[in-house]
């Protein structure tokens, strides 16, 4: 599968992250121009994850993201459903198991989206960064991430998005579609991983859509801002209900 307009079967997504995972930070890196630094300091300080917290890093992929969760002592769970992406992160740290006792506060946990392996109500924050385009069904994934939160949790989704400037999307859509795949392609990667990636951003909703498809699966008090100029929105939510008191500060 390499186009964004065909039906995107979990399992031909996890075989595309899969071929990829071993470059799939450093490409990153250099295709967003360093930007994807600034985004995951911006989705971190969203989350706002704090001691004793539980944070669900959803398509977390090598964990990269994960670590930032834990800085002030809670705990996070790198969760995606590319096993080769997941292996690649649980081998940078050392370690021979996708499970466990976790290093850092992090634990590596296989599980699709739509069918998240973890009960009801267990997590403070849920997190998807730049991952939630690869899912079959949006809604059912905002839904499963609306029941694995705590009432009161906090959502925050950093995904690729459309500038509102027209100029600077035309122009930011020439970059996608005609210069991403062969930069990805001369560093080595899958290009044509690079090139359903350019398709499906194009493709993808826009930040009031979105905005609409969050609180149609049940999460409140949703609100979004763009970063560097709209390429990425950062849209945040609750659950509703209340904090238990043992999550009040």
């Amino acid at each position: 599968m390499t186009r964004a307009s065909l039906e995107k079967q979990p399992h031909e997504v996890a075989a595309m992250f899969d071929r990829t995972a071993r470059r799939y930070d450093l490409v990153n890196d250099v295709i967003s121009l360093g930007q994807v630094r600034l985004w995951r300091k911006a989705t971190a300080a969203a989350v706002d994850a704090g001691p004793g917290e539980l944070v669900l890093d959803l398509g977390a992929g090598t964990g990269t993201s994960t670590d930032a969760f834990t800085t002030l002592g809670a705990r996070a769970i790198a969760c995606d459903f590319s096993i080769g992406m997941l292996r690649t992160g649980v081998r940078r740290r050392g370690s021979s198991g996708l499970s466990g006792g976790g290093v850092r506060g992090v634990s590596f946990a296989a599980g699709d989206a739509l069918r998240l392996p973890f009960a009801d109500e267990v997590f403070d924050a849920v997190t998807i960064s730049v991952a939630l385009r690869n899912v079959h069904d949006t809604v059912q994934a905002l839904r499963e991430m609306l029941r694995v939160a705590k009432p009161g949790a906090r959502l925050v989704i950093c995904e690729f998005s459309h500038p509102p400037v027209k100029s600077f999307d035309l122009i930011y859509s020439q970059y996608l579609m005609r210069l991403l795949p062969k930069v990805a392609g001369a560093i080595g990667s899958n290009d044509d991983s690079y090139e359903y990636l350019a398709e499906s951003i194009r493709e993808w909703h826009d930040q009031a859509t979105l905005a609409r498809m969050i609180q149609s699966a049940g999460w409140e008090r949703v609100a979004w801002r763009n970063l560097s100029l709209g390429v990425v929105a950062l849209h945040r939510a609750r659950k509703p209900g209340a904090p238990s008191s043992s999550q009040v500060a």
